[in-house]
């Protein structure tokens, strides 16, 4: 597998899992009814900073498994932390993409400078992800009770998960 930066030629690719994702509603707080254009976006172009980033992952045959943006989290006196976004399709789920996107995540963030790196919103029922992200050396900082609507838990907590670097 390899983790290289996402070119415009990747969307169509990302677009099939992204909008998977979105519509199952259970791990992004994304519009689900977004157009493909208004994701592609949101995804390829997180930020108006000149360090955003959009990643994938791909095998050896080029095809793409799962990407990754990564921005400021926030701008001006914010600007020192990092945060990112994840997804990966469903037919590579469990094979290592999303910790190698988060690896690759990391080591950009050190590259750039950030301080810490924070995920402002990860779904406390997304066990695999919180797994993940702890196995990672993120920290659960707080979550905020009933901040997402799951289609089939209900009203459930959004971890804000932090990691120093």
């Amino acid at each position: 597998m390899e983790i290289r930066d996402a070119t415009a030629g990747d969307w169509p690719a990302i677009w099939p899992f992204f909008h998977q994702i979105v519509t199952a509603q259970e791990t992004y707080a994304y519009d689900p009814s977004m157009t493909r254009e208004q994701a592609e976006s949101l995804w390829m172009a997180p930020s108006n900073s000149p360090q955003a980033r959009t990643s994938v992952a791909v095998d050896a045959d080029g095809t793409v498994l799962g990407s990754a943006n990564m921005y400021p989290n926030r701008p001006g006196p914010g600007a020192h932390v990092a945060s990112a976004s994840f997804m990966v399709d469903a037919s590579a789920r469990g094979k290592g993409v999303g910790r190698a996107l988060c690896e690759d995540m990391i080591d950009w963030a050190g590259r750039e400078g950030f301080r810490s790196i924070q995920f402002n919103a990860v779904v406390e029922t997304n066990e695999a992800a919180v797994k993940l992200w702890q196995a990672l050396g993120f920290q659960i900082i707080g979550t905020v009770p009933e901040a997402f609507h799951h289609p089939t838990h209900g009203y459930v907590g959004l971890h804000v998960m932090h990691r120093a670097l």
